[in-house]
């Protein structure tokens, strides 16, 4: 899987939208992404088509 960017609703906005960048799949609708330099978690929705990443608890370590 190529890293792209894409919106997001980010936990830490309340939900609001900001720019983030995929970067790997790690599991069944499970994502790796990178919110302004911060790995975290992320799942994509099916119904609305967008992505809500977790920068609050979903933080991954290097």
């Amino acid at each position: 899987m190529k890293p792209f960017k894409t919106q997001a609703h980010i936990h830490s906005l309340n939900g609001e939208m900001d720019e983030i960048t995929v970067l790997e799949e790690t599991g069944n609708n499970e994502y790796l992404v990178d919110y302004r330099g911060v790995k975290c978690s992320a799942i994509f929705n099916w119904y609305n088509c967008t992505y809500y990443a977790d920068d609050v608890y979903g933080r991954k370590k290097d």
